[in-house]
């Protein structure tokens, strides 16, 4: 206890000590010709106070919006549907764990983050028009602490065990259907490109706005840091990228890395729970939000317990406490500032050894013709008696697991013959050629890895193996691919019974039917089958959860193409409609056809938008190819809007004719001609 209290000394010490050091005359912020900003500094810190001044400057609004969600402010600034969020972060105390925990993060994370907090609040201070909710700031690294144990709660999946309870709709299995998300991960060595050069995709599919789109940057500093990539709202370093040694990229993977637990209550004694006949008592607890309706302030309440198990709530059939590791870690963004300067797939493993990511599939490529692949998490020992797909009984310590999986023993492979690792959110057990891959019988059951392959894992293997070598540019098409393989694999929904359907059968629909049987089931913007397909897939996907078995029969598919025919007859007067008719990438009055349907390689998912229309929302939302040569590393990225979020700013829509047009744009690590090309060379204030 004693070195946790000195710990904490020496922490504040240093906070006070970077603030006094950092010089903003010595960060240069060089944008270049798509506003991408290239921060010079010399420490970390520096950069980080770089990196948070020019993305406020592109996007204040998105970072605030994140450090609110994680500090209990949300619905100070949305309202109601804000208080969710809010009441979230009092249920898994996540101020408490970062106050406890705190001193497990290193001096040098911490001068980071002061650096960048530094940045933000002197963002804060000298734009305070822009300031969403005053009691926000100023922003400090337990605050930025807080945002990142949120994200990460969510991002294992354990929010939407809260919510069931909440809800009280609890289900007996809790595998989640992967119908919503999906990235892909591809890298190749020299076994597979011919020559001496590794090839890595960078393809993460995410929201294209809010918290968790991508916002990309150059950060270099003289203490080892000069990498080229993206990262997210108050995050104060990449989080895919490539450096001048490796490059690397993540998929969501979906092994169990949460549990909902049902406590066995005392018949007599109130809030007092059994565990191996052993009485404990609930710590009673309350999160708060406040909200305003028509100007009156209103408070939101819930009472919330705490077992040994984990945070506790009570709806009608019971109490309920949710365990994940994520609750006993805040390290994740350290563990990533980290992954920025590694310089080789030693240094690169052992960091990721610290086990300190909760999830994600990792894709990685380097300069030494090294390819590895590892659905890498924080993955708990669980006893093998129980069921862990459903609810787990929370009346004995057997269940009360404590110890994980070492890094080494997750599935994984490292420069297997076939010369490729991918991943595309399907099973780990399919990441490279049939006999290289892990086997899963080699691996628990509790661990809960995923088994299936979907449309986009089957096209790529089925691509990447139809090549005997890949050049760059066959890497590239792979890459943009846009079809579905036949039969289509979707994990979640079975709709092959449509290529089976007679047209004469079905009059009224006849030439819909025709219209997606005679489509070559490619996603381009100009193709009538295409269209008539996403139609019918937005309208069918609705039925899936509650449809047995999840194989559409054809009776249902006709009903639901009835509805296709309907709203395209009233919503654009025709039953031949494109899919860029359907479907635009919308940016401000910029609308443009576009691409992509949902599982496939460039896949793309859209919202309601006007006029019958879809507006893509979640999909492509970063691109960058990564070509390891003899010269060093070749990188091109494209996004699927701009650098910034300001309507105003020439950035704002700058690259998206680019993705549209399978495009992307030039980066480099040379110095010389980042500044020669720029178009903007300041220090921020």
């Amino acid at each position: 206890m004693k070195n946790n209290y000195l710990s904490l000394i020496i922490i504040l010490f240093s906070f006070t000590s970077i603030l006094s050091q950092i010089n903003p005359k010595n960060i240069e912020i060089v944008r270049d010709q798509y506003g991408v900003p290239h921060i010079y500094g010399k420490t970390d810190a520096e950069v980080a106070y770089g990196l948070a001044w020019a993305h406020s400057e592109d996007d204040f609004k998105t970072i605030q919006e994140g450090y609110l969600a994680g500090n209990g402010l949300l619905s100070k600034y949305i309202g109601i549907n804000g208080a969710g969020a809010d009441l979230i972060t009092q249920v898994i105390e996540s101020e408490e764990t970062v106050n406890e925990l705190f001193y497990t993060l290193s001096p040098e994370f911490i001068k980071l983050l002061e650096g960048y907090c530094a940045g933000i609040n002197k963002y804060a201070e000298t734009y305070p028009d822009k300031v969403l909710v005053k009691k926000l700031f100023p922003i400090t690294p337990k605050k930025m602490a807080r945002y990142s144990f949120l994200q990460l709660f969510i991002a294992n999946g354990a929010d939407r065990l809260i919510g069931s309870v909440f809800q009280d709709n609890i289900s007996s299995d809790f595998i989640y259907e992967n119908e919503m998300n999906g990235s892909n991960a591809i890298a190749l060595n020299s076994n597979k490109t011919g020559v001496k050069e590794t090839f890595l995709a960078i393809n993460p599919h995410q929201p294209f706005n809010g918290p968790t789109s991508w916002y990309e940057a150059h950060l270099i500093s003289e203490e080892g840091t000069n990498i080229i990539g993206a990262t997210f709202a108050g995050a104060p370093c990449i989080l895919i990228g490539v450096n001048k040694y490796l490059a690397w990229t993540h998929t969501v993977n979906y092994p169990d890395k949460a549990d909902l637990f049902k406590l066995q209550m005392h018949p007599n004694k109130k809030n007092i729970y059994l565990v191996d006949n052993q009485e404990y008592k609930l710590e009673t607890k309350r999160a708060k939000a406040y909200i305003k309706i028509l100007g009156v302030p209103i408070k939101i309440s819930r009472r919330f317990y705490k077992s040994i198990y984990g945070p506790t709530l009570k709806n009608e059939s019971g109490y309920y406490s949710v365990r994940t590791p994520s609750l006993y870690n805040i390290k994740s963004l350290e563990q990533w500032w980290k992954m920025n300067k590694a310089k080789s797939f030693s240094e690169f493993y052992k960091i990721i050894k610290s086990r300190n990511l909760p999830g994600y599939n990792i894709g990685y490529a380097d300069r030494n013709d090294t390819i590895f692949y590892i659905s890498n998490g924080i993955i708990p020992k669980r006893d093998e008696r129980y069921n862990w797909k459903g609810v787990v009984p929370g009346n004995t310590k057997k269940t009360l697991w404590t110890e994980y999986y070492k890094v080494e023993d997750l599935p994984q492979v490292i420069n297997p013959k076939s010369g490729f690792i991918y991943n595309a959110n399907h099973s780990p057990f399919k990441s490279t050629s049939a006999n290289e891959n892990p086997k899963a019988e080699n691996f628990s059951t509790t661990m809960g890895y995923e088994l299936y392959d979907n449309n986009r894992s089957t096209r790529l293997l089925q691509l990447i193996e139809s090549h005997e070598t890949i050049d760059f540019e066959t890497f590239r098409k792979i890459k943009n691919d846009r079809t579905f393989p036949t039969p289509m694999n979707y994990n979640f929904i079975n709709i092959n019974n449509i290529f089976q359907m007679l047209p004469e059968d079905y009059p009224e629909i006849s030439e819909l039917i025709e219209s997606i049987q005679s489509w070559n089931k490619t996603a381009n913007a100009d193709s009538y089958g295409a269209g008539t397909y996403a139609m019918f897939y937005y309208q069918a996907n609705k039925y899936y959860k509650s449809y047995i078995d999840k194989k559409y029969s054809k009776e249902l598919i006709a009903d639901i193409l009835l509805e296709v025919k309907s709203k395209m007859l009233n919503n654009f007067k025709t039953t031949r409609v494109k899919l860029g008719d359907y479907q635009k990438l919308v940016r401000g009055n910029k609308e443009i056809p576009i691409f992509g349907l949902p599982d496939v390689i460039t896949a793309m998912r859209g919202v309601k938008h006007k006029n019958g229309m879809i507006k893509i929302s979640h999909g492509e939302s970063y691109i960058g190819l990564v070509r390891f040569t003899e010269n060093g590393p070749q990188y091109e990225s494209v996004s699927p809007f701009g650098t910034s979020d300001d309507p105003n700013s020439p950035h704002y829509g700058d690259q998206m004719e680019l993705l549209s047009e399978f495009k992307t744009k030039k980066m480099t690590f040379d110095k010389k001609k980042i500044y020669a090309t720029s178009q903007k060379i300041y220090h921020p204030k």
